[in-house]
């Protein structure tokens, strides 16, 4: 996971690189993603940049020794202002920003849109209606154009002031941006309306018309774009939010006998801390004293609160509900499950996939061929184009321009990304790569492990018979009386058996163990065997009235033990791994979804194919040996389908890594989680069915956004250009066409946010389905 030095975000990688996290200040669209991925990249030591527009972050990779400040002023260099992202911070310095941002945002939009809107309705109620004219000429006369003149001027240079100080250098360097876009058609706009203001002889005769109106309204619709973007990205990041706002504030910590409020960044490993009811938990740790049930929702999806007792693991920020209790701190700051969760996402939502790969292509030269579209218009229009000539050209020059922003392109991919990130974490499924988004959308197959992942994990009592005539709770009590003394799993399991039904265990004499056989012992002048049948018929007991039952069960991939109480046969006891609650539902859910279904186990075959008959698992790989699982994995693709492995022991680890897409348990193994590419924070298999629907969901919004972008472009181009004015005398305004453009981002930011609405497959709603 990640690791603090010297206050800034910095995690290691596999190798002996290290990854550096950024804020950049300043992007606006996909062609300042590819500037400022390119400096980055220039930097000494830098050995793999990605930059993303929707979160506004940078992921820097040195391949040797880090040295940012060169990497700093790359980024300056190429017109953008950097900083490092630190951890641990009190307040959100990034989130000051943005609110800064769109406050700015708000203050320029009614001043543009006040300053813009008598020059709106003067120009265009001139042309819509004669008399409005007449009265203007009788009322403002000559001054007309000069009122235009300082009001447009007020809003290009006001508030329209941030696209030419943006748009102009990049202009100069030879690397045009949207800015430079807005500026050029703005720009152009007014200064051949000043032309005609102040100086018309300079103009060819009949061509001195002011456009003053569509420059201004070109900048105050792109502000308000830019406005409702930005209030739209916000809400993308509203689930990092959300689990930042799980953190509690402050803890009660015991010092000698003193209890003193205190913040939590103050807290370190090893301090004692209480917790009253309806408190959170502050940090990770373990109960040292007293008792209460905590919610753990956020971390597992589970509603029923959990008992804790001393020994028992808390995480920071659950909710304690009714006892008080104290525990040690295991780990505070960065390093506890809260923290890791929301680094998970960040990055995640930080990642680009491979199909951001075409668009970066596309948008390196895209703006380029904008610019010289828009000359080759102003060139026809000049030359071939009714007169007025020279105000054809401009208007649909300009109107090229402006139409042609890239900012939706550069949108499309990551803040679907953010989304559909946010939204799984809620969900309790956390992409620990961000291209496992894009890699589970194409999976074919999906292989479980068995113990752990489809099942418990720990063996438990299934079936409980006694012999004819005896009482079951006392047979009970006298076998686990006997189990107790025993560390094998099946004894755990029959001993907990026995005190859910609250039974009283007796102490035992001549306890004695063998190996694969059973174990006696006596119990209050009893004599007691549990064991297999072939040992209960060592002894000499008739085990012929329970011999049938016993057989069906091993059928049934459940283990028959038999107890024999004063040499005559007392009870049959079937143990078993049991299948978790939601196992069923999950494979259908997967099922139901076109995907096949495996299980690679080391069970022996005969209970691997009886829990699989159970699930409905289409095939069975069984008896592997731990380090031949990445290899069952391997046969599985062998028909060049992609294969998702999801498992949570260590013996997983090398199939997850080796599968298209590895899926961990939440509740496994460390390095099972380190592993894998998806994390399922509960133990619940319907996580794997709710992580590839959401790949679906977000990979099918992705393409929606794309194709909205690039068709967007391809369609109106054109029609901005005039192709359409020799067959219906049909001409975008530039107006239009900055709504337009404006809108098209607004779009697509709108259309990622419906992925918060995503509903991902639940146990009930499968069980209602069937008949």
């Amino acid at each position: 996971m990640s690791n603090t030095r010297k206050g800034i975000a910095m995690s290691s990688t596999h190798d002996a690189s290290t990854t550096y996290e950024l804020a950049i200040d300043g992007m606006t669209c996909a062609s300042c993603v590819r500037r400022v991925e390119k400096a980055i990249a220039g930097a000494p030591g830098v050995s793999r940049a990605s930059v993303n527009l929707a979160t506004e972050r940078a992921q820097v990779d040195f391949s040797a020794r880090p040295d940012l400040p060169p990497v700093l002023a790359a980024i300056a260099k190429a017109g953008y202002e950097a900083h490092v992202i630190e951890e641990e911070r009190a307040d959100d310095p990034e989130r000051s920003a943005r609110t800064a941002e769109l406050a700015a945002l708000r203050r320029d939009l009614i001043l543009a849109a006040a300053l813009t809107l008598p020059v709106f309705l003067v120009e265009m109620g001139s042309h819509l209606v004669p008399a409005f004219h007449h009265q203007v000429m009788m009322t403002l006369g000559a001054g007309n154009w000069y009122a235009q003149f300082v009001l447009t001027s007020l809003v290009l240079f006001g508030p329209g002031l941030r696209f030419f100080r943006k748009g102009v250098p990049t202009l100069l360097r030879g690397t045009p941006d949207m800015n430079a876009l807005v500026a050029l058609g703005s720009g152009a706009a007014w200064l051949f309306s000043v032309v005609a203001t102040f100086l018309p002889a300079l103009l060819p005769e009949g061509t001195a018309n002011v456009y003053y109106e569509a420059a201004g309204v070109i900048v105050t619709l792109i502000l308000l774009g830019r406005y409702l973007e930005a209030r739209a990205k916000g809400a993308t990041s509203e689930a990092i939010r959300k689990l930042a706002g799980l953190q509690a504030k402050t803890a009660l910590r015991l010092r000698d006998g003193v209890e003193t409020e205190v913040p939590i960044a103050e807290l370190k490993a090893g301090d004692v801390i209480r917790v009253r009811p309806g408190e959170k938990i502050a940090v990770d740790g373990e109960v040292i004293e007293g008792s209460s049930f905590v919610d753990e929702a956020m971390i597992s999806g589970e509603p029923l609160p959990v008992a804790k007792a001393a020994g028992a693991e808390v995480i920071g920020g659950t909710i304690n509900k009714t006892g008080s209790f104290t525990f040690r701190a295991t780990k505070v700051g960065s390093k506890t499950l809260l923290a890791q969760i929301i680094r998970m996402v960040e990055v995640a939502q930080g990642a680009k996939l491979p199909i951001q790969a075409l668009v970066d292509r596309i948008t390196a030269w895209f703006v380029p061929a904008v610019i010289a579209a828009a000359l080759v218009t102003f060139a026809a229009w000049l030359m071939l184009g009714p007169s007025p000539a020279l105000s054809f050209a401009l208007v649909n020059a300009v109107a090229v321009l402006i139409i042609a922003c890239p900012c939706a392109m550069g949108l499309a991919t990551p803040t679907s990304i953010m989304v559909g990130s946010g939204r799984a974490a809620e969900l309790g499924v956390l992409f620990r790569r961000g291209d496992a988004l894009q890699s589970l959308r194409d999976i074919g197959i999906v292989a479980f492990d068995k113990t752990g992942t489809l099942t418990s994990g720990a063996p438990a009592v299934t079936d409980f018979e006694p012999a004819s005539g005896l009482d079951a709770n006392e047979v009970l009590a006298l076998v686990a009386a006997v189990e107790a003394r025993s560390e094998h799993p099946i004894a755990t399991a029959i001993v907990e058996a026995a005190r859910e039904r609250n039974l009283v265990l007796q102490p035992v004499d001549g306890f004695e163990a063998v190996p694969g056989r059973g174990v006696a012992g006596s119990v209050g002048g009893r004599t007691v065997l549990v064991g297999s049948q072939r040992w209960l018929e060592e002894h000499g007991i008739d085990t012929s009235d329970l011999a049938a039952r016993a057989g069906a069960l091993g059928e049934a991939a459940r283990t028959p033990l038999l107890a024999a109480i004063d040499g005559r046969v007392a009870a049959l006891i079937g143990v078993a791994d049991p299948i978790k609650p939601s196992a069923a539902a999950a494979i259908a859910a997967l099922k139901a979804s076109g995907l096949e279904v495996a299980m690679i186990t080391g069970d022996n075959r005969r209970t691997a194919e009886a829990i699989a008959k159970t699930l409905g698992i289409d095939r069975v790989e069984a008896e592997i040996l731990p380090d031949g699982k990445a290899e069952a994995v391997k046969r599985l693709a062998a028909g060049g389908r992609k294969v998702a492995f999801v498992g949570d022991g260590i013996n997983d680890a090398p199939a997850l890594a080796s599968a298209d897409a590895g899926i961990a348990i939440g509740t496994g193994t460390d390095i099972a989680i380190e592993s894998a590419d998806v994390v399922l924070m509960s133990g619940d298999p319907l996580g794997v069915a709710r992580a590839i629907g959401l790949s679906k969901a977000t990979m099918r919004n992705i393409g929606q956004n794309l194709f909205w972008a690039f068709a967007y472009n391809v369609a109106l181009i054109p029609i901005a250009a005039g192709l359409l004015y020799p067959f219906n005398g049909t001409l975008l305004s530039p107006m239009l066409a900055a709504g337009a453009m404006a809108l098209s981002s607004v779009f697509v930011v709108t259309n990622a946010l419906r992925l918060r609405r995503f509903q991902p497959a639940t146990a009930s709603a499968w069980r209602e389905s069937q008949p």
